[in-house]
């Protein structure tokens, strides 16, 4: 595999909804189809940002991937010590253009609200703060994967639609406490103490489910169609969890957990171009 190959890999692809997505999603809640001034930002959301993201957490998980199954798949890579300087200069290869180029062009609260978000994702693996070894707190740091619905409109200078803002920092918080599940075997033996490993899967289940029933009711602000499609599929994978409680059945899951923004966003996607293209919205 060439090197341009394993990077993208590394990035893992199928996860870049969770970035790219986002911000279109929120260059499309300004009322804009398409918006020059987001474009950097929506490319830097891509491979660049989702490298960061997964590349730094790929360097500093290599004990507990080395024990996972689902690595070394579209699921994220299993990398070997030698690829770790590759990693690290196509990070800042990738990223550094884009955080001067932001600093120069955006307002200062845009470059703060991208700083922060890029230095949640780059501590939730590395030391010193290492997020993700911290119970909860690795929780409620992955609400960071909803700036980009604050990012996008304070960068184009349009009040952000804060419901949906909160909706999905309650959903990403959910989320992350949820995918955890599957991997409880794994980080426990490699030391890490996660949310799923001291709530335990029924404990996770509720946990991720109350967070999942207030964005819901964020949700519910801007859209009832949106919000009906949240709770259906969060209902689907809460219940299935307590009716087995096991990171079996969080592997099991995961594949619609991995659907679920897809499913959502294209719903949500869907409503907002048509009222733009019937001049409903904004």
């Amino acid at each position: 595999m060439s090197n341009a190959a394993r990077l993208i890999h590394i990035s893992r692809p199928v996860l870049w909804i969770n970035t790219i997505g986002t911000g279109v999603v929120g260059m499309w809640l300004t009322g804009q189809l398409l918006d020059p001034q987001a474009l950097p930002i929506l490319v830097w959301l891509s491979l660049p940002f989702n490298l960061l993201i997964y590349g730094v957490n790929d360097i500093y998980d290599q004990e507990t991937d080395a024990l996972n199954p689902r690595k070394g798949s579209i699921e994220g890579a299993r990398i070997e010590p030698r690829e770790v300087r590759l990693i690290a200069w196509a990070v800042a290869a990738s990223n550094l253009p884009f955080f001067v180029y932001f600093v120069v062009a955006l307002p200062p609260l845009a470059v703060a609200l991208i700083l922060l978000y890029a230095g949640v994702f780059v501590f939730y693996s590395a030391p010193p703060l290492r997020f993700k070894t911290r119970p909860f707190l690795d929780s409620l740091s992955n609400a960071a994967y909803a700036l980009p619905l604050l990012i996008v409109p304070v960068a184009l200078g349009v009040p952000p639609v804060w419901p949906a803002v909160l909706g999905l920092l309650a959903w990403s918080v959910a989320k992350h406490a949820f995918d955890a599940v599957q991997d409880i075997e794994e980080d426990r033996e490699s030391g890490i103490m996660t949310t799923a490993i001291r709530l335990g899967p029924r404990g996770t289940a509720v946990w991720s489910g109350a967070w999942w029933l207030v964005s819901t009711v964020f949700f519910a602000a801007v859209s009832l169609p949106v919000a009906a499609v949240n709770i259906v599929i969060a209902g689907i994978l809460i219940v299935w969890l307590l009716r087995r409680p096991s990171p079996a059945t969080g592997r099991l899951l995961y594949p619609l957990s991995v659907a679920f923004p897809y499913i959502a966003g294209s719903v949500a996607s869907g409503l907002i171009l048509a009222g733009i293209f019937f001049g409903v919205y904004p």
